[in-house]
């Protein structure tokens, strides 16, 4: 019976790599393998037939045509409509990471084209974010052993995940934010947590201003700008029309665009951690930008962003509490002390947020006293600030 089942399984194993050859062969399903609706069960079955086997010899023979058709998957990415394909490239990634030792395959490479080919087109995408978030939760043990700033450096396109998909993905993005947090992007993410609700509004922005977020890649909008701005610089030079002139043209509401020249902007919708940048939520864009959001009926995304935030900062700070060093925390206090005077203009967000920090705060001066010393002009400086600050006049 036993050697009955070990011939099927094989029989199956055999079927399902000829599909995977069948696939590579099709000129239509060549371009986009996705397309085809069997692909997927041909490689999650194969990862079964390999784990339940545990032969070596069965992972190295579909080692070949599942790394071809991880390239093939990921050339496809830009045109892919569907969550095929970012549920493909989950599936083949699992594959490398659990047989990678086994086939000598190093699935770094592989894992950061995933964020940067695939998910930074599809973060929109609610079935390829959930996909994505039950990925890294059953691999964190191991990316965090063998890949350890894998998730720190693409903590920004996982917040635009997060704010984008909102509430329902809420406890499995909690359990991955731990593993965003490192040295080099513990400081960067406070920031972009904050601004969370920020962050929202600039992507309803975008999909306002340029259709659906899923399939087009956002960030491209920061490698665009230069060029942009210098073609726009040497048509005022050759017309004598100024970029305001061909605004007021187009007939397009400013309002429902990005300002590519805008740093704030362009820096709230990165997806990759560059680190910590000072955020003047003062800018031209950044105001215009929540002036709109101000005088407009709140979305549903926005609201749960606002419900949200707080709540992750908490585990944030919490996180901080028990593992952070003093150096870090020592760095951190004056960081918190100027933001909290500049968060997103909502009563009941300002207050949980502002109410999140002062905990925190008192929390860290009472597990290390001493950082108070060294903070002092700091905390006199926003003292100070808050003394003479027209709120207090009021």
């Amino acid at each position: 019976m036993a050697k009955a089942s070990a011939e099927e399984r094989e029989g199956d194993w055999d079927f399902h790599l000829r599909s995977l050859s069948a696939n590579a062969r099709d000129s239509s399903a060549a371009a986009d393998p996705a397309s085809d609706s069997y692909i997927l069960q041909s490689v999650r079955k194969i990862c079964e037939i390999c784990r339940e086997s545990r032969s070596e010899d069965l992972v190295a023979r579909a080692y070949p045509q599942i790394s071809k058709l991880f390239q093939r998957s990921v050339s496809s990415s830009p045109h892919s409509q569907t969550s095929s394909n970012g549920l493909l490239l989950l599936t083949i990634l699992q594959f490398f990471l659990d047989f990678g030792e086994v086939v000598l395959h190093d699935a770094d490479p592989s894992l950061r084209i995933f964020f940067r080919s695939c998910l930074s087109r599809e973060f929109a995408d609610p079935v390829v974010a959930e996909a994505t978030l039950d990925f890294l939760n059953l691999n964190k043990s191991k990316l965090l052993s063998s890949f350890p700033t894998l998730l720190p450096q693409f903590f920004p396109l996982l917040l635009k995940l997060i704010a984008w998909n909102g509430e329902k993905l809420e406890k499995s993005f909690e359990t991955v934010l731990p593993a965003m947090m490192s040295t080099g992007s513990f400081l960067p993410l406070f920031p972009s947590l904050i601004d969370l609700p920020i962050l929202v509004v600039a992507l309803e922005k975008v999909e306002r201003s340029s259709g659906t977020l899923i399939g087009s890649s956002i960030a491209s909008i920061q490698k665009s700008t230069a060029p942009e701005m210098l073609l726009a610089l040497m048509d005022e030079a050759y017309t004598g029309s100024t970029i305001e002139d061909r605004g007021g043209d187009s007939g397009s509401d400013d309002n429902n665009t990005i300002d590519v020249a805008d740093p704030v902007l362009l820096d709230l919708l990165k997806d990759e951690n560059d680190g910590l940048a000072e955020r003047h939520l003062t800018s031209p864009g950044i105001a215009a930008t929540l002036q709109a959001a101000i005088n407009t009926p709140q979305s549903d995304r926005r609201r749960q962003a606002l419900k949200l935030t707080p709540r992750l900062l908490e585990l944030y700070f919490t996180i901080a509490l028990r593992d952070v060093n003093d150096s870090l925390l020592c760095a951190l206090v004056p960081l918190l002390m100027s933001r909290n005077a500049t968060v997103f203009p909502d009563k009941f967000f300002s207050f949980e947020v502002r109410k999140r920090i002062s905990e925190f705060l008192l929390a860290a001066f009472q597990r290390t006293p001493h950082i108070i010393a060294l903070l002092k002009k700091p905390i006199i400086d926003r003292l100070g600030e808050a003394y003479d600050s027209p709120a207090k006049a009021n």
